[in-house]
């Protein structure tokens, strides 16, 4: 692990658990859930290594440490599922940054807790950077915090089978059309269906939430990831340059309707990274977050890195 600020996961191993460098060793170690629950809280992320974990003794520990596995129901980042609500890590080319983000933080929903599991280290690079959300939160400008306290607005266009960027189909796992709506009309969301098949969500969402259980508040927003000023990916500017805001396969403004400035994004983002501390990976790692309290992204990398994710509420 990478020290780049004051905080940092908490790493557990065989020998500060207590436990045989086993999986059955973890199994025995977080079966005290309740334990398991406070230490995540307070800690805000766990990193279990060296338990021998394997794609064949995965899906138990993973049922211990995530109480309810979700599907990954309007998600916008490209996975492959694998199991039973287990996918790939966002499949993004492996030269580029995947800058910091809470999992689903432009949905209505989104997960308590995000499970990684590293079924094939990388060559090299590859680290999971994670974020504190209050230190992101303090590190941005106060012109921008404030430029933000009113929330921001997502649109998404979904293709109906051929497009650039996700289906509906893929984003919401049916090709039922009143399951989609079934689904939205529950979130708050405001949607259309197009004339070419696609579909048309909007959902306005704030830039900050409260946790739950410490009431501390943090950055909660992915405005940077879904803006071209910061993508960072040559391809997707070019994009936005090409087609009008309202065509892209996903973009955001503030909740009154107005542009957000580049350069606000651009300090988000970079802010976020700048006060991340790098996870680095070995086969068999498995890296527990509170999606609220700590954000994520991805470093680049070489060889056939493979880190498998799960979640819960």
């Amino acid at each position: 692990m990478n020290r780049q600020s004051d905080w940092q996961p908490l790493e557990i191993t065989a020998e500060s658990a207590g436990v045989p460098a086993t999986p059955a060793g973890l199994m025995e170690f977080i079966s005290d859930s309740s334990r398991i629950d406070e230490m995540l809280v307070r800690e805000k992320a766990l990193v279990f290594r060296g338990f021998g974990v394997d794609t064949d003794t995965l899906d138990p520990v993973m049922d211990g440490l995530l109480p309810n596995r979700l599907a990954y129901v309007h998600g916008n980042s490209p996975r492959t599922k694998v199991g039973s609500n287990v996918y790939t890590s966002t499949e993004y080319p492996s030269e580029l940054t995947i800058s910091m983000h809470n999992e689903l933080s432009y949905a209505h929903a989104w997960p308590s807790r995000l499970l990684f599991f590293a079924a094939q280290e990388p060559t090299t690079g590859g680290a999971t950077p994670v974020v504190d959300g209050v230190a992101w939160l303090e590190g941005l400008a106060p012109e921008v915090r404030e430029a933000f306290a009113g929330g921001v607005r997502y649109v998404q266009n979904l293709h109906g089978g051929r497009g650039l960027g996700k289906s509906w189909q893929d984003t919401f796992e049916t090709s039922d059309r009143g399951e989609v709506e079934t689904f939205l009309k529950g979130t708050e969301a405001e949607w259309e269906w197009l004339r070419d098949g696609g579909l048309r969500v909007t959902q306005v969402r704030p830039s900050t939430v409260r946790h739950p259980v410490t009431g501390v508040e943090v950055w909660f927003n992915q405005s940077d990831q879904w803006h071209p000023a910061a993508l960072g990916d040559d391809m997707a500017a070019e994009l936005a340059q090409i087609l009008p805001e309202e065509e892209l396969p996903q973009s955001v403004r503030f909740a009154d309707g107005s542009p957000i400035p580049d350069e606000y994004v651009v300090q988000v983002r970079d802010k976020g990274l700048e006060a991340a501390v790098d996870v680095d990976w070995h086969t068999g790692d498995l890296l527990l977050i509170d999606n609220v309290l700590v954000g994520h992204g991805r470093r680049p990398f070489t060889g056939p890195r493979r880190i498998l994710v799960a979640m819960s509420d």
